[in-house]
């Protein structure tokens, strides 16, 4: 539910929010304090700076809930580079150029992608909030530290090729939480024989909650403005 059809119940609600880009998911629960008033709430389920979409903020006593959201499956849109591994395993990160011997088919895309459908090892990548002996590893990456992240099994539910123009591919992807989109194009990119990083993330549903069902932060000032108003 959102603003909109919550009874102005804005001390327990849950708000599927349009995450715009550049903006931290702690961005958003800050102004979201502010817009509302309130003190308690939470977020279920980071989003990169750099990603757009679906973000599920709890309010009040629904804050119970966020560990139910999480749980539930995740939905993305993602845009892979294949010329080039990151730092960051994203456009943010310092590059690592890659010649391939050869540029890989669409057909051979395909047949790369359903490999990662099902179970699978996945290791996150170092600039991410995962913690290492109490510390989270971005912040340990950025002090150059040398560390091994954790694998960790992750379930691909599915995997499709939307559109594919070398050197850019761009996938859906229906996935279990823990899921590392950033990991996954890195990973598309090794099977690849080629670099892959992410360049492009939109989170389409946690879930049933879906892009079409949020509200962007804007929308929700003007509506919450109306019915103080």
């Amino acid at each position: 539910m959102n603003l909109k059809n919550s009874n102005n119940n804005v001390q327990n609600n849950i708000y599927i929010i349009d995450k715009p880009i550049h903006w931290t998911s702690m961005d958003i629960i800050r102004k979201m304090r502010g817009i509302l008033k309130i003190k308690k709430i939470g977020h279920a389920g980071t989003l990169d700076p750099l990603a757009t979409g679906v973000l599920i903020v709890c309010t009040g006593a629904m804050t119970k809930q966020i560990n139910t959201f999480m749980d539930m499956p995740k939905e993305y849109t993602a845009e892979i580079n294949l010329t080039a591994f990151s730092i960051t395993d994203d456009a943010e990160g310092e590059l690592q150029v890659v010649k391939p011997n050869r540029i890989p088919t669409q057909e051979e895309i395909i047949a790369t992608l359903q490999k990662f459908v099902g179970s699978i090892i996945q290791v996150p990548p170092i600039y991410s909030a995962i913690k290492i002996n109490g510390q989270r590893a971005y912040k340990k990456a950025r002090r150059h530290e040398k560390f091994k992240m954790p694998e960790r099994n992750v379930t691909i539910h599915n995997i499709k090729l939307v559109t594919y123009t070398w050197p850019t591919l761009t996938i859906n992807v229906s996935c279990s939480k823990g899921t590392y989109i950033r990991s996954l194009a890195r990973d598309i990119g090794t099977a690849l024989h080629t670099g892959g990083y992410l360049t492009q993330l939109t989170r389409t549903a946690i879930g049933p909650y879906t892009l079409h069902k949020a509200i962007s932060i804007t929308k929700l000032q003007a509506l919450q403005e109306e019915q103080v108003v």
